[in-house]
């Protein structure tokens, strides 16, 4: 049954998504402390929202690794399919929970899958692009439930952070670039995890086709 699988996490099958290759800075600090107050989370619920590509996989792989959690699609989220998930006797991560909010089924096995967790004291994680207090649920209940579950926020990031980004997305693609050429990127580059990740995923296709390393003159045809 395809709901009892673990699904990877999507980040390539070279990225490191260890806790020591997290980077904390000040735009995702709070998300960091509230994965290490796990297992004294005050609801069932926690939810993780920020901007596509801004680490939500990488922090909740490190959640799952400290509590057994397994992942679990979002479109298996139903009345039906409620049981089954809960009969793993795992905590679980629901990524991309966005196509949830606003299908009445899939809110109804949510809300459910809410109440069997609270009442066996286990735990889920939502990642979401925005909070839940500005969306539109379909279920008045799972939204009173939802907006009232602690969530954090990972944000947009500084230079700093950018940076180092820049570097680990490299680094996981076994690339090695040097301070000229990411000197040459930040002022260039739209301040935006996505942004940095497209830009690597260019790169590395274009070294790759084209036979040449990652320089400024290649970086300066993409952007």
């Amino acid at each position: 049954m395809s709901v009892l699988q673990q699904i990877p996490l999507d980040l390539g099958n070279r990225t490191a998504l260890g806790r020591d290759d997290f980077l904390v800075s000040p735009s995702n600090q709070d998300a960091v402390a509230w994965i290490d107050l796990w297992p004294e989370w005050p609801a069932p619920c926690l939810v993780l929202y920020g901007p596509v590509a801004s680490g939500k996989t990488h922090l909740g792989a490190v959640w799952a690794e400290r509590s057994s959690a397994i992942c679990v699609r979002a479109s298996e989220i139903n009345e039906e399919m409620i049981r089954d998930i809960a009969d793993m006797k795992h905590d679980v991560i629901i990524e991309d929970a966005d196509a949830l909010i606003g299908n009445l089924p899939r809110e109804k096995g949510l809300f459910h899958l809410y109440n069997i967790f609270k009442e066996e004291q286990r735990s889920f994680l939502m990642t979401l692009q925005e909070p839940p207090v500005r969306r539109s649920f379909a279920l008045p209940d799972l939204a009173s439930r939802l907006r009232a579950a602690p969530s954090v926020a990972i944000r947009e990031p500084d230079e700093t952070l950018l940076s180092a980004v820049l570097l680990k997305l490299f680094s996981d693609k076994q690339i090695r670039v040097g301070a000229d050429a990411l000197h040459y990127i930040l002022p260039r580059i739209e301040r935006s995890f996505e942004a940095v990740r497209d830009l690597v995923e260019k790169a590395d296709q274009k070294a790759m086709i084209e036979q040449r390393k990652i320089s400024i003159p290649l970086l300066r045809e993409i952007l």
